[in-house]
């Protein structure tokens, strides 16, 4: 039932034997590790929720990274698997359309063009007439356009695996079946004890790939990994009359706003599959039952019904046809939809390849980056999205399934740019919470923390969405108007805030940051940490309070990445003392040409430029409370971060508000935040990604030369295969781009925007963009593709607002003659 014995020892150990696990098998192999990678499957392969996939694939996505991967997993699976194993795959490639029925949709498709354009995909936008062309049975009443996707398919679950499993093997991976791990340990040397109904298995590394299993097989090594299991159906007809005759299969029609799924053909057959929007049903919330293989749900007709009805409007032909085979399957969803691959949080060398709803469209570009990053130390595409440790404590399994219950309904709405999920909220508000919410906050969750994303002024108090431009547009400009001219004070609560101390503090951070370390008790230093390949973890700030006392402060879903990468660098000679300040304390953020007048009026603290000066710290009285001060800002402007305990926010607040009232103080958010950054070409965390160097980034000024830090032999490298630009793109006054975009020069594409606002203060579009190093010079004409459509843009060699920062180090005398 095996190919071998079960060893004792191996490097790596996967559990569970559907396409993901199968799929990092298969990776694996090919990444020189087949040999001492070891798969156990407590059953037959796929007999979890693979099987019962139905196996669709699309190239019809608006994430980058997701594009990617499904790009390549069309490509294995439309000829390199079956090319290179000679086991059968049964790849139909019949080519796809997704519908769309107003602006909004229509609008959404149009920037899904451009992001697939970005990616070399061949897609176009299509009218009605088109789809009718290829697929004359669909009912296409209402509609307007569709994305045409002719290189998509649909493949067979189980050959698909069986043949990645066949390659696995062919590399040297052992795959062990009716071999059912019960327990995961970790061993005080950091190994992983594996063990099963016939026998134990050390290994270095393990990977949990347990579908619906994988929740409750992390509970065993003391892991809370969310996700929950979800149930999904999809028919299969009787053989349809007007289908024998077709000599060409009709394309997959994807139908989000009437259908809530896809109908397709399955042979000659017809396929509808349904995600509806309303009373979605989840399973084993405590565990899923082992003995369980190859399991479906009885049929519920009375949940799907409105959508079964409308799909046989939509295929008249199905109408009279019954239905041959139903199948209700669980499928894993995580709380935001997105996968779980990587490092498993608070541990080292246990890896989820997990919590995948979409496992034959993403697998194996997924499984890909995964074997990459046990191997070489990262990935290959941003992780950023499906990294496990994106979540945190407050996931508990209560919230997990409130949470998967919203995503799974999610499922066929309209992506909206910044769409907000509300379910299960809030959970870590900060002590200004109900205060601003009173003054018109729109919050947003991040790692669990409520961050005030705008503040509604004149408009219904709630988030309004749409690829162009909405009413928040001006709510931003007149929070951004207030920080440029007067002052504004944002929530910053929720960033990342740690203290590294002791001994071997110094030691430790000046090992794992590529800039130097500030060297005065007081000293503010802006830093990067990488991994081995040399490619960015994360960027952060780093104050030295005293003498072995570093504070370190990073965005707030780094958290936990943060603390795993600080300890697993740890050793037995350095050993510093790691405290999490993130929930116990809150931060302000005070910006704008009067930030020092306001704060003169709440301290008696000196805060000229010769006692206060530019990027140092400086322990401050406010409201009777203690506060740390950081004269820094990240909106470009005069400016102080403040640092206190969590009882303190709230006092500090209403002394600043109310001391800012004649200076015409204003709330802004993170709407606001972004645009500001962006002014002042400041790159985040879609442009410091770990996919990319320090010098890719063009942020190689903060590395040092003349230090050691992991990373340093892959850092200074002059041939680099992108570079991140700072463009300026013309406006039209309606839509300004989300991301994603395709960036053409001299008729190529040749690169994509990673992040892209609208510049209030200075009147333009602002975007980074990795292009080819021949396209990043200062000065070189460019286009940017936004809504399907062309835009002249330039690259900017400097900021578009103060080139020469200079507003952040105004003295008074400077503010008061202004």
């Amino acid at each position: 039932m095996s190919d071998k014995s079960l060893p004792s020892q191996a490097r790596v150990v996967i559990v569970g034997g559907g396409v993901m696990g199968v799929g990092l098998a298969y990776h694996l192999g090919h990444e020189g590790w087949g040999p001492e990678t070891i798969l156990l499957e407590k059953a037959e392969l796929t007999s979890g929720s693979t099987w019962h996939a139905a196996g669709q694939i699309t190239h019809s996505t608006s994430s980058f990274s997701l594009g990617k991967c499904v790009d390549y997993n069309i490509d294995l699976y439309s000829g390199g698997l079956e090319t290179e194993t000679g086991q059968p795959v049964t790849w139909h490639g019949c080519g796809s359309f997704r519908l769309a029925y107003d602006e909004d949709e229509l609008d959404w498709l149009k920037h899904t063009l451009s992001v697939a354009q970005s990616l070399g995909f061949n897609i176009e936008l299509v009218g009605p007439e088109a789809v009718a062309k290829l697929h004359p049975f669909y009912n296409l009443d209402g509609v307007i356009g569709a994305l045409h996707t002719p290189d998509d398919g649909h493949v067979d679950p189980t050959n698909v695996t069986m043949a990645m499993a066949a390659g696995a093997r062919a590399k040297g991976v052992q795959i062990h079946r009716h071999c059912r791990a019960t327990n995961i340990t970790q061993l005080e040397t950091g190994e992983w004890r594996v063990e099963t109904e016939k026998g134990t298995i050390i290994c270095e590394h393990v990977v949990n790939a347990g579908g619906t299993y994988a929740r409750q097989m992390g509970e065993w090594s003391g892991l809370q990994l969310p996700m929950t299991s979800m149930t999904h159906h999809y028919f299969v007809t009787e053989p349809v009359p007007e289908f024998e005759a077709l000599d060409k299969e009709l394309p997959v029609i994807r139908d989000d706003k009437k259908v809530s799924g896809y109908i397709r053909m399955e042979q000659k057959r017809g396929l509808i599959g349904i995600y509806e929007k309303e009373n979605p049903n989840s399973v084993w919330h405590d565990h899923c039952p082992w003995d369980y293989e190859n399991w479906l749900f009885d049929a519920d007709y009375d949940r799907i019904m409105p959508w079964l009805e409308e799909s046989l409007n939509r295929m008249p032909i199905f109408a009279e046809l019954g239905i041959q085979r139903e199948v209700h399957g669980a499928i894993s969803h995580p709380p935001d939809g997105n996968p779980l691959i990587g490092p498993a949080p608070g541990v080292q060398n246990y890896w989820c390849c997990c919590g995948t709803q979409i496992g034959i469209g993403w697998g194996p570009g997924l499984t890909r980056e995964l074997a990459r990053w046990l191997v070489h130390g990262s990935a290959d595409i941003s992780m950023r999205d499906y990294d496990p440790r994106r979540f945190g404590p407050y996931a508990t399994k209560e919230w997990q399934v409130t949470k998967a219950h919203e995503d799974y309904c999610l499922r066929h709405e309209i992506p909206f740019p910044h769409f907000n999920r509300l379910a299960g909220r809030p959970v870590k508000p900060s002590p200004l919470y109900e205060t601003l919410r009173a003054k018109g906050a729109v919050y947003e969750e991040v790692f669990g923390h409520e961050r005030p994303r705008f503040f509604a002024d004149g408009i219904e108090q709630r988030d309004h969405y749409g690829f162009k431009r909405t009413p928040v547009h001006d709510m931003v400009a007149a929070e951004c108007k207030a920080v440029r001219e007067a002052v504004g004070i944002m929530d910053i609560s929720a960033f990342t805030k740690v203290e590294v101390s002791g001994p071997d503090s110094e030691a430790l951070l000046n090992r794992l940051c590529a800039n130097r370390l500030p060297q005065k008790v007081g000293g503010i230093a802006l830093t990067h940490m990488l991994n081995e390949r040399g490619r960015i973890e994360m960027e952060l700030t780093i104050v030295k309070l005293a003498e072995q006392r570093y504070y370190l402060v990073c965005a707030a879903f780094f958290e936990q990445r943060l603390m795993d990468h600080l300890r697993a660098n740890c050793s037995d000679e350095i050993q510093p003392v790691f405290s999490r300040f993130s929930d116990s304390h809150s931060a302000l953020s005070l910006n704008g040409p009067r930030a020092r007048d306001v704060l003169a009026k709440c301290t008696s603290a000196d805060l000229s430029n010769a006692a206060f000066r530019w990027l140092t710290a400086q322990e401050i009285e406010i409201a009777g409370h203690k506060v740390w001060a950081f004269r820094m800002s990240y909106a470009g402007e005069l400016g102080w971060e403040l640092h206190m305990p969590r009882e303190a926010c709230l006092d500090v607040y209403n002394a600043l508000f109310e001391a800012g009232k004649p200076f015409g103080i204003k709330d802004y958010g993170s709407f606001s935040m972004n645009s500001l950054r962006m002014e002042k070409a400041f790159k985040g965390a879609g442009e410091l990604t770990n996919e990319v160097t320090l010098a890719e980034a063009d942020v190689l000024r903060f590395a040092r030369r003349d230090k050691e830090f992991l990373g340093h032999d892959k850092t200074f490298n002059d041939d680099l295969p992108w570079i991140c630009a700072y463009l300026e793109i013309e406006p039209d006054g309606i839509e300004d781009g989300h991301g994603g975009e395709a960036v053409v020069f001299e008729g190529k594409v040749v690169g994509s925007t990673s992040s892209v606002a609208y510049g209030h203060t200075v009147g333009k579009i602002l975007a980074f963009a990795y292009v080819k190093p021949r396209a990043a010079a200062p000065g070189t004409a460019l286009e940017v593709i936004i809504a399907g459509q062309p835009r002249a843009a330039k690259v900017l060699g400097e900021p578009a607002y103060d080139p020469q920062s200079e507003k952040p180090r105004t003295d008074a005398m400077e503010v008061a003659a202004q």
